[in-house]
């Protein structure tokens, strides 16, 4: 018998705010974490514009040797999942609840600005010159190692590295492996922080990127006529999942409940996915399945929605291929249009932005959608967050490579 799983944790770093109670009123009021780029000079670039953690200060979670060692993107999500798991008021006093504890993270590049920093230090400077630290700040897996040494958690520890769908995929697991009885607990989510030179000019070479640069509030605009690209972001968002009967235990709060994981392949093309969004719909089907779910029970999708011109079409042409006639009655939005994308982080914010809809009663805002695309017809709630009451939600994430994941939660009931 497959075990219950809930989510008793929420921890958020955002361009919206440091903090869960900070990231969910900028997304409820629909106010947007994009401005023009501050971390490097990005005056020879088409894009200028990026969503950026504002307020976020490592001295509240690090001493100062610790924080020059870690890449933002480890910070980060170091600070979220102590967010989370203080709310969960988790603690591990014994080695048999160590081991019962799992770390399960996604991220999409890695320490890219740190790589970025000691390869011209290498070429102007020398090889001498490269801290022993350069290796430890850059690989994908340091935030799942760090969390797991912070909070002695022995059980399962993995990072995914699946692009934009990395932190779907990453609670996708880590539900999985409560479920099934690899541990009893997981902290997990994403992380990703490269507005850098050479991420921005590489995504921007391939015209992704949204080069509204007089207008950032308005840039990221999903699902609307007028949108020419993302914008790149960085943030994490952590969730610490719990076995149902283990959360009752110990009195946890419990936000949502988990319902159904999916993911799959397009097998079309390295960066864009097919007209059809024939792979997003089996994604979506499969989470279905996995949930024991019909179409029908599912009342709001928290998009992928990346406000690239491709991207919405081929995500709302999968909605329609799966839902039918209940896609016109379904609430949809993208909180990208807000946050920006976060790339392999993306997934774990919007994960945690899923468990909050469920457990608050409020439905986010698309922003920016003025002008709706003809082939994005459905309910993007375009604006104005709206107050409804609902009992399921989904949560799609498609990434570089053909790959999808797709989570499903529910309102918690005993």
């Amino acid at each position: 018998m497959k075990r219950r799983v809930v989510v008793t944790g929420i921890g958020l770093v955002t361009p919206l705010g440091t903090g869960t109670d900070a990231t969910w009123d900028g997304l409820v009021n629909g106010r947007s974490g994009i401005d023009t780029i501050t971390r490097f000079d990005a005056s020879a670039h088409s894009s200028r514009i990026a969503a950026e953690v504002k307020d976020f200060n490592p001295d509240d979670y690090f001493e100062a040797k610790q924080a020059k060692n870690l890449d933002h993107f480890v910070q980060y999500a170091l600070a979220a999942a102590e967010m989370a798991v203080q709310q969960s008021g988790l603690t591990v006093t014994t080695e048999e609840e160590a081991e019962r504890i799992g770390v399960i993270t996604g991220c999409g590049m890695g320490g890219l600005p740190t790589i970025e920093h000691y390869h011209q230090v290498c070429m102007e400077k020398g090889p001498r010159r490269i801290t022993p630290f350069l290796i430890p700040r850059i690989i994908p897996n340091m935030p799942s190692g760090h969390i797991s040494m912070r909070f002695n958690a022995k059980g399962p520890n993995l990072a995914l590295s699946t692009a934009c769908a990395a932190g779907t995929h990453a609670v996708g697991e880590a539900y999985r492996s409560i479920m099934y009885g690899d541990c009893d607990i997981a902290i997990t989510g994403g992380a990703e922080s490269v507005i850098s030179p050479l991420a921005v000019g590489g995504f921007a070479s391939m015209k992704a990127l949204s080069t509204r640069n007089d207008d950032p509030h308005a840039a990221s605009r999903p699902f609307d006529r007028d949108r020419d690209g993302f914008v790149i972001a960085e943030g994490s968002g952590m969730l610490v999942l719990e076995e149902l009967e283990h959360a009752l235990r110990r009195g946890a709060p419990i936000f949502a409940e988990m319902a159904g994981y999916g993911q799959t392949s397009d097998a079309y093309h390295v960066a864009a996915p097919p007209e059809n969004g024939e792979g997003g719909a089996r994604c979506m089907k499969r989470a279905l399945r996995d949930a024991g779910m019909n179409p029908e029970d599912i009342d709001y999708i928290n998009a992928h929605g990346t406000s690239t011109p491709l991207n919405d079409r081929c995500e709302t042409a999968a909605i329609k291929t799966v839902f039918k006639d209940h896609a016109y009655k379904l609430s949809i939005s993208s909180t990208k249009s807000m946050t920006g994308h976060m790339l392999g982080g993306a997934g774990g914010i919007e994960a945690a932005f899923t468990a909050l809809t469920l457990s608050r009663g409020v439905i986010p805002p698309t922003v920016n959608l003025d002008n709706p695309d003809l082939d994005c017809d459905l309910d993007y709630v375009p604006k104005v967050a709206r107050e409804l009451k609902i009992s399921t939600a989904m949560s799609n994430s498609f990434g570089f490579g053909g790959t999808n994941g797709v989570i499903i939660m529910k309102r918690f009931d005993k």
